[in-house]
């Protein structure tokens, strides 16, 4: 039960590989935030979780490596926080910039595909803020956490 089958700086190796492993992979698709995830996008990282459970136990499974593991996962996403609220740099390399979706309520077609936002989801949003569609909006921007700020023309100021 407590006996590692691996020496102990194998499962911190392990883990900050699949770690920043997966930290890229999921930068790279897309801005989502865990309220906002489909059903496919959750099916995504259940599959993902157990993908990679073996690369970082090694077929461990003592108490001790579960141990390591999680303390190493969490001291790193610690690191990764601390670390992007000190650089603007990093900050911007992990979380991305937000993306201008809507401008003067015309939609930006290859941000959206960028975004792989689709029209619904865009206008979903556009209501939840009280705009009926992309003509009542001055601009409507895709924030780092997946949250979409939609800032409404004034009422009669069209001219």
């Amino acid at each position: 039960m407590w006996n590692l089958s691996l020496p102990w700086w194998h499962f911190i190796v392990r883990a900050l590989i699949i770690y920043v492993f997966l930290l890229v992979l999921l930068r790279l698709t897309g801005k989502r935030q865990v309220g906002q995830l489909s059903p496919f996008d959750l099916v995504l990282l259940l599959v993902l979780a157990n993908a990679v459970q073996n690369a970082m136990n090694g077929g461990d499974n003592s108490v001790t490596g579960g141990v390591l593991l999680a303390g190493t996962l969490v001291a790193v996403n610690y690191a990764v926080g601390w670390l992007t609220w000190r650089s603007r740099r990093i900050e911007m390399a992990i979380e991305g910039r937000p993306v201008l979706l809507i401008h003067h309520g015309v939609i930006d077609q290859r941000a959206m595909g960028k975004a792989q936002l689709t029209r619904h989801e865009l206008v979903s949003a556009l209501r939840v803020e009280g705009c009926a569609g992309p003509d009542e909006v001055l601009f409507a921007v895709l924030e780092n956490n997946g949250h979409i700020t939609v800032v409404p023309k004034r009422r009669g100021a069209e001219s």
